[in-house]
C-alpha cells in the first residue's frame, strides 16, 4: 500500500531524534524563527509539506529558460521517493546525509524520502565541501558535481551516492573510479520530481549499457519528431513531459543524452552540439567555460568559446580532437559568468552581456 503524503513514518529521524507530524511542525517553526539560513529554508519547506494543501510550489533553476514556479503534487513526490527507495534499497532505519539546499527540488526530495521511507537523516550546511562527521557511516547521499569533486576522498563513509544538477567531468569520474561506494549520475528536472533515470559512474560491470541512463520503474520513454526525449511517468506527472533534450534511445528503458536542442549551433549548414565539444575539452581547460553560437554573416552562426577568467592565449592544439566545424572561431573571456539562483551557468544571459558590452 502506497503511503499518503500526510503520513510521517514512525522510523523517521531528523538529527537523531524521532518526530511525529505534530512534533515536526514545531521543529519547522523553530527552524524558521531561530535557525541558520539553511535550517530556515528547511523549516519553510516542512511547513509547506505539512500544511493541508495537496501540492507545493517549486521554482525551476532557470538554467535552460526563464525560471518559473510549478505546482507539484505532494503524492507525486511520495511516489518518487518510493521509487528511489526501491531502486537503491532505502529501507526504514537507513542513514542518509542531506547537504543540498531545501529551496530546490533535489534538497526537498531528500527530506521527503526520509519522512516517507523512515530514514534517519542528518543535515549539514550546503557548501562546496560539506562539513560532516567523517566517523559516521551513511547509506545514501546526493551531491552536486562540485561537492562530489571536493568530497571524493571521503566517499568511503557513504555506501551509495547520486550526483546531479550539472555535468560530471572526466576529472571527477577519474577521482571516483576506484572508490568502493556506488556513484550514479542522475537525469531529471523539477517537472519530473527529481530524477527519473540514473547511470553508473564507477564500479562498472563491463556491460556496454553501463554508459547509458537507465530509467527507474514506472517510467516510459520515447522521442518526438525533433529527437527530443518524451517522458511518460504517470505516478509523477498527469501528462507526458516533452523535454528539449536530444537523446538516442538504445532500449525500452535506456538512453544516451546528446545535448539541449536549444544549444545546437547550425554553422555553415552543419549542426554542432556544444555539450559534445565541452565534454572533449573539459579536462584540457582549467577554467569554467562553455560553447555557444553567435550570429555570423557568412556561416549563419559561428562557434565561440566563452571562458570565465583572465584573458590568456590558448594553445591551438587543444582543439585537435575536434571536427572542422566544431573548432571555435573566437575565444571570449569574461570576468564572471551570469548564474541562476541555484548556481548554474546561465549561458544566454552571459552571451547577452557580452553582446551588449
Amino acid at each position: 500500500m502506497t503511503p499518503d503524503y500526510t503520513k510521517v513514518h514512525r522510523r523517521f529521524k531528523l538529527e537523531g531524534f524521532h518526530y511525529n507530524r505534530e512534533d515536526l511542525m514545531e521543529v519547522a517553526y523553530s527552524f524558521v524563527k531561530e535557525g541558520y539560513p539553511y535550517q530556515q529554508q528547511l523549516g519553510l519547506f516542512l511547513l509547506d509539506w505539512l500544511d493541508k494543501k495537496d501540492y507545493i510550489k517549486v521554482k525551476t533553476s532557470g538554467s535552460t529558460g526563464k525560471p518559473k514556479t510549478l505546482k507539484i503534487k505532494k503524492q507525486a513526490m511520495v511516489n518518487s521517493a518510493i521509487t528511489t527507495g526501491d531502486f537503491f534499497d532505502l529501507t526504514p532505519g537507513k542513514k542518509v546525509l542531506n547537504c543540498l539546499p531545501s529551496n530546490f527540488i533535489a534538497g526537498k526530495m531528500m527530506m521527503v524520502r526520509a519522512i516517507i521511507l523512515g530514514l534517519e537523516v542528518d543535515m549539514v550546511v550546503p557548501s562546496a565541501l560539506p562539513r560532516i562527521d567523517y566517523e559516521k557511516d551513511y547509506d545514501f547521499c546526493a551531491f552536486t558535481p562540485m561537492q562530489l569533486k571536493n568530497f571524493a576522498k571521503y566517499l568511503k563513509s557513504i555506501k551509495t551516492v547520486i550526483v546531479g544538477g550539472g555535468r560530471v567531468s572526466s576529472h571527477i569520474k577519474e577521482l571516483i573510479k576506484d572508490k568502493k561506494p556506488q556513484v550514479y549520475e542522475t537525469y531529471g528536472m523539477t517537472e519530473t520530481v527529481s530524477h527519473i533515470a540514473v547511470r553508473k559512474l564507477n564500479n562498472f560491470t563491463g556491460d556496454p549499457s553501463d554508459k547509458y541512463f537507465t530509467t527507474l520503474p514506472n517510467v516510459s520513454i520515447s522521442t518526438d519528431d525533433r529527437g527530443c526525449l518524451v517522458i511518460d511517468a504517470p505516478k509523477l506527472s498527469e501528462t507526458k513531459i516533452v523535454t528539449n533534450d536530444l537523446v538516442e534511445i538504445y532500449a525500452d528503458n535506456q538512453f544516451e543524452w546528446i545535448g539541449r536542442i536549444d544549444n545546437v549551433i547550425n554553422t555553415g549548414g552543419v549542426k554542432v552540439f556544444p555539450e559534445k565539444i565541452e565534454e572533449q575539452l573539459q579536462d584540457k581547460i582549467p577554467e569554467q567555460f562553455f560553447i555557444h553560437g553567435i550570429e555570423d554573416d557568412t556561416l549563419g552562426y559561428k562557434v565561440v568559446m566563452v571562458i570565465e577568467g583572465k584573458e590568456r592565449t590558448l594553445d591551438k592544439t587543444l582543439f585537435k580532437t575536434l571536427e572542422k566545424f566544431e573548432v571555435p572561431k573566437d575565444i571570449i573571456f569574461v570576468r564572471k559568468f551570469k548564474e541562476t539562483a541555484s548556481g548554474k551557468i546561465h549561458r544566454s544571459k552571459t552571451i547577452a552581456s557580452i553582446l551588449e558590452a
